[in-house]
């Protein structure tokens, strides 16, 4: 069971990285098309600007988890390196908790952000006047998509742990190396 979850949410977050590429590549024709039109003098909607900060806010919230559970998170190893499996497993799983602590932070303090933009009705002061709750929704969504990816890895390390199953552990939250490929 633990391992079939593991492999879940490792699938959703790469479902979610391909809609984020997608985004991106969306982006790009957007913004391709208004540079074209542009330089045949055809004029723009001028939206790639405002569209695109909006979509980079989002995009990098959604993908910290899927950076995590890719393990392509930056992290030093000095000390870890130096210590055996069991000092290694330690400190993986202390690096879960603890990212997980500051990333519910970070969703604690995010949401009087998106909740006062709700109450007023913020909108941007651009031409779309796009309803701020929109990208801030997105915004917020996906740090709490990342609150909830990092509190699964969490509470799974702590069950492997306890079941004494190293292997999992460390393909799920250890470093990786480059002695691994």
């Amino acid at each position: 069971m633990l391992d079939s979850l593991h492999r879940g949410i490792c699938r959703a977050n790469r479902a979610i990285a391909l809609l984020l590429g997608l985004a991106l590549v969306i982006m790009t024709l957007i913004i391709l098309c208004e540079v074209v039109m542009r330089k045949l003098s055809l004029g723009g909607l001028n939206l790639s600007e405002e569209i695109s900060g909006y979509l980079m806010a989002a995009m990098s919230s959604w993908g910290l988890a899927c950076a995590l559970v890719e393990r392509a998170h930056v992290r030093i190893d000095v000390i870890r390196q130096k210590l055996r499996a069991g000092g290694q497993v330690f400190l993986d799983l202390l690096a879960m908790i603890v990212t997980n602590g500051v990333v519910l932070l970070i969703v604690v303090k995010c949401w009087p952000v998106l909740e006062k933009t709700i109450q007023r009705g913020s909108t941007a002061n651009t031409p779309l006047e796009t309803p701020m709750w929109i990208p801030q929704g997105l915004w917020f969504a996906g740090w709490a998509w990342f609150l909830l990816t990092t509190t699964v890895l969490s509470l799974l390390g702590i069950a492997w742990l306890a079941r004494a199953q190293r292997a999992p552990l460390d393909a799920a939250l250890g470093m990786g190396s480059e002695l691994e490929t």
